[in-house]
């Protein structure tokens, strides 16, 4: 893992988390169909390499060069990961932490 990419943050109104984050400085990235019946709805400060998604759950999301090999590494010291999800948005990998949080492998 390479850094942290996104921050997804559980909301409960996509529309007013939005424009909270607005008023806050956040700059709207990408909003879209997220192939799951939502809309991914991404946004970062300007200048920051990492970004926030306002979505139904939390999860961090970390970037990756070589998914299959940091998805080998992982399961080498006893840790699940879950399937490579090959997306148009990239290749992705679930790992859970003992308290159920997301953590997300992501090779564009």
């Amino acid at each position: 893992m390479k850094s942290i990419e996104v921050i997804m943050l559980p909301i409960t109104d996509a529309e007013r988390s939005k424009e909270f984050y607005q008023k806050l400085g956040f700059q709207l990235i990408i909003e879209a169909p997220d192939g799951h019946g939502g809309t991914w709805t991404q946004m970062g400060l300007p200048g920051s390499e990492t970004s926030i998604s306002l979505a139904k759950f939390h999860a961090v999301i970390c970037t990756t060069d070589d998914i299959a090999k940091d998805a080998e590494e992982i399961r080498a010291k006893g840790i699940d990961v879950g399937n490579i999800d090959d997306t148009p948005w990239g290749k992705f990998a679930w790992v859970k932490d003992p308290d159920g949080n997301g953590l997300c492998l992501h090779q564009k």
